[in-house]
């Protein structure tokens, strides 16, 4: 049985199917992104690896025999937009939805999907404000929280005492919670954080005005919570004003190459986090690697390596789940569940965590530090 690959672009967004010929009706997923907003880049790394997962599976037979249909919404990061997308979606009754990718539209999403007993889970959403919470949401990123504690003890360690950060407010519930407890424990080991400059990405914002007003309260690094669009912007006016200072972001940047196509040398020396241990030399990290690129012909980021992980982890379920079992049992029951790199193990309340590495930019080249 050959697996097909069919796309229809519509109003209501992009529907991508990926099924089998004949046999017996396919096993639906959907997938809600952002596909189209100015930050699509995240979204579309999400997609590339569902999409690669899927398309192993189908070839190697599916599900029991049943093929796996992929049906994509695009709720472009924009509140009325993912209402719709989320609603189309839930009408076609998939086995789950794969999604969203940031936190700002999971808190759109996700009461609809517990309104409708509709199981969800997302690579991505990483915000405290989701966490611990008995519904239809599984997670398999670290919070924020974590995050940005790590981060923090990164930074302190190779000797920033004095931060200011700049954060995108349009994905408010992922950024605020990030830079609230970035502060807590940045200034609990001893740093300072100077002054913070919020601005909205969908709204062309000033980027020189923003490192602006960070730059008074005489910072020795600078953060940015923010997408690799922006950080890279960010990081060009950073460079202009202020060249000496060092430059860091969070995993929200991490999605690959368009860092460092859009940033050129300005994101030369800029400290990341990623999801993966780039080093790996296990045979499961290198085929997903070599397939990536082949499949896609580009280099994968972070995000498509915690989608195609997501994507696996709901593959394993349905495998083992029995008659008469719903996805949320069988999510939780069959957990831990083997990612390419980590073990991906689900909590009471559908939360996980995840070993987060460092890289610096050199040379146009994410070089791991950590």
């Amino acid at each position: 049985m050959k697996a097909r690959l069919r796309t229809a672009v519509g109003t209501a967004g992009l529907l991508l199917l990926l099924a089998g010929c004949g046999g017996e009706e396919p096993i639906r997923i959907g997938l809600l992104a952002g596909l189209s907003d100015r930050g699509s880049d995240f979204g579309e790394s999400v997609r590339n690896g569902v999409i690669l997962a899927i398309e192993k599976q189908n070839q190697a037979g599916g599900i029991n025999g049943r093929m796996i249909e992929l049906i994509v919404r695009d709720d472009g990061q924009e509140r009325e937009q993912a209402i719709r997308a989320a609603e189309e979606l839930i009408a076609l009754r998939p086995d789950i939805i794969i999604g969203p990718v940031t936190s700002s539209m999971a808190s759109v999403v996700i009461p609809l999907m517990n309104r409708a007993n509709q199981i969800i889970i997302s690579p991505t959403v990483a915000s405290t404000d989701f966490h611990g919470k008995d519904d239809n949401f599984f997670r398999v990123n670290r919070t924020t929280r974590e995050a940005a504690l790590h981060h923090a003890g990164v930074l302190y360690e190779r000797g920033a005492r004095r931060v200011g950060v700049a954060f995108d407010a349009s994905n408010l519930p992922y950024s605020d919670t990030w830079v609230q407890a970035f502060r807590a424990e940045f200034e609990h080991l001893g740093g300072t954080l100077t002054q913070t400059a919020s601005f909205e990405s969908s709204a062309t914002p000033s980027f020189a005005r923003v490192i602006d007003q960070l730059l008074p309260s005489r910072p020795d690094t600078l953060l940015f919570v923010a997408s690799s669009l922006d950080t890279a912007r960010l990081s060009q006016q950073a460079r202009r004003m202020a060249p000496s200072l060092l430059l860091t972001s969070t995993e929200w940047a991490a999605s690959g190459e368009l860092l460092t196509e859009m940033g050129g040398e300005a994101v030369d020396g800029l400290l990341i986090a990623h999801a993966y241990n780039r080093d790996d030399p296990q045979a499961q990290y290198q085929a997903f690697r070599d397939g990536f690129k082949q499949r896609f012909q580009r280099e994968f980021g972070s995000f498509s390596l915690l989608a195609f992980d997501t994507a696996n982890v709901v593959i394993a379920a349905m495998q083992k789940r029995q008659p008469g079992e719903d996805m949320k049992t069988a999510l939780l029951k069959y957990s831990p569940y083997q990612g390419v790199q980590q073990e991906i193990a689900f909590d009471a309340n559908g939360d996980t965590t995840r070993q987060v590495y460092f890289t610096e930019i050199r040379g146009g080249k994410f070089v791991q530090v950590r």
